[in-house]
């Protein structure tokens, strides 16, 4: 399973990314928005979800690698959100860059194609975002790939304590085109 844009191939992650992924989930720039870093075990494990859940649907939140040098920049996919989510079960498209990466379009690049492969393979009704209320910059890569906010689907992260500061999450959508 391979998807390309112009300047990045969204793949599954391999053991040669590893090292790659555990020093972006270990940056507390990514970990302000992630609630925390990552441990390399931590990460380890992620990878290894993350491929079980490609191998059980044929995709999922895959790497992402820069054409121009090769370099593994992050993850950007598909995750099949389960009913115990406040908005699922659905499917949500998400991403996570290198901070150096930011401000680069990486994220709409990515984010954009993993939606259209969505509708064109999988044709759910519709496939969602979400994201702390505060990340205004992942915000507006969802506006930028064609998302809109629906303010009565938002939700309290079961997952984060009731005074964390990124409990308040906001959804956005996009329906299958018709």
């Amino acid at each position: 399973m391979l998807i390309e844009t112009d300047r990045l191939i969204l793949r599954p992650p391999e053991d040669r990314d590893r090292d790659a992924l555990a020093a972006i989930n270990g940056d507390p720039r990514v970990g302000d928005w992630l609630a925390a870093t990552m441990t390399r075990e931590e990460n380890d494990a992620m990878i290894d979800r993350v491929n079980a859940h490609i191998g059980q649907h044929g995709w999922g939140f895959w790497a992402v690698e820069r054409k121009a040098d090769a370099t593994i920049i992050g993850m950007a996919g598909l995750i099949a959100m389960p009913a115990e989510m406040p908005p699922g079960p659905a499917v949500e498209v998400g991403w996570r860059l290198s901070p150096e990466t930011w401000g680069h379009g990486y994220a709409t690049e990515a984010g954009r194609a993993a939606v259209a492969w969505a509708f064109a393979e999988l044709k759910p009704p519709e496939v969602i975002a979400i994201t702390a209320r505060s990340n205004l910059r992942s915000q507006a890569v969802m506006r930028r790939i064609g998302m809109i906010p629906e303010p009565w689907r938002d939700f309290d992260h079961p997952k984060l304590a009731e005074d964390h500061p990124l409990r308040a999450h906001v959804v956005f959508a996009m329906k299958r085109p018709g």
